[in-house]
């Protein structure tokens, strides 16, 4: 016979403090600073239809006339905004976005009908906390198509990139033509016959005596 089946009320007594302790940690859980509002069906749709793309050659008036509609945010780290950003942008680091003080700021943002422009050093590096914010309601933050890569490459004529979709494509991290060229300056000819490489056994020492 188990002990509690002798005094009943002890067990109802745990049963009700344990139901108690679960009820006080529920209420009092904090509440989860995101709510998805879209799904990754949506996002993708957004995605393909381009709805939320900001184009290279429109940072031309943004950059010219800075209206109070629009604000660039930097999400590469501090030092590397330091050493160049587009005109009047502002950094926040991709490590501090979910910041509550950089939330509080975004939603204030929204709030008031400015649309942000987020931008990293590729297209690519902006994707994950753009794609993010437009899932959980931030529905006035736009990607920069290309990313400051595409911006330096084209800043003294941005307007004339209307017509040209490269940041589609990105820029290459490597030249691996380069890479693998011979570093004696020789070139590497598809006649060049292939030298068989000389293969040189090593001889088999005798064993000393006693060994295994």
């Amino acid at each position: 016979m188990h002990i509690h089946e002798l005094n009943p009320w002890r067990t109802l007594i745990a049963v009700s403090i344990f139901v108690v302790i679960l009820v006080i940690g529920f209420l009092t859980m904090p509440k989860s600073l995101f709510e998805y509002e879209k799904s990754i069906d949506e996002s993708i749709e957004a995605v393909i239809n381009g709805e939320d793309y900001f184009y290279p050659w429109e940072l031309e008036e943004v950059i010219a006339n800075k209206p109070d509609s629009i604000v660039l945010f930097d999400i590469r780290d501090n030092f590397v905004f330091g050493q160049g950003h587009i005109p009047g942008a502002e950094n926040l680091s991709a490590s501090t976005l979910a910041d509550p003080d950089n939330i509080e700021r975004l939603e204030a943002l929204r709030d008031m009908g400015v649309t942000i422009i987020l931008y990293g050093e590729s297209e690519l590096q902006a994707n994950g906390p753009w794609m993010f914010f437009r899932q959980v309601g931030f529905n006035n933050i736009k990607l920069l198509l290309g990313g400051y890569e595409y911006y330096k490459a084209n800043e003294d004529d941005l307007y004339n990139t209307i017509n040209d979709d490269a940041y589609f494509s990105g820029f290459p991290r490597y030249d691996y033509a380069d890479l693998a060229a011979p570093k004696d300056g020789s070139d590497l000819g598809p006649d060049q016959d292939n030298q068989p490489v000389q293969v040189r056994r090593r001889e088999k020492t005798n064993v000393a005596a006693g060994g295994c």
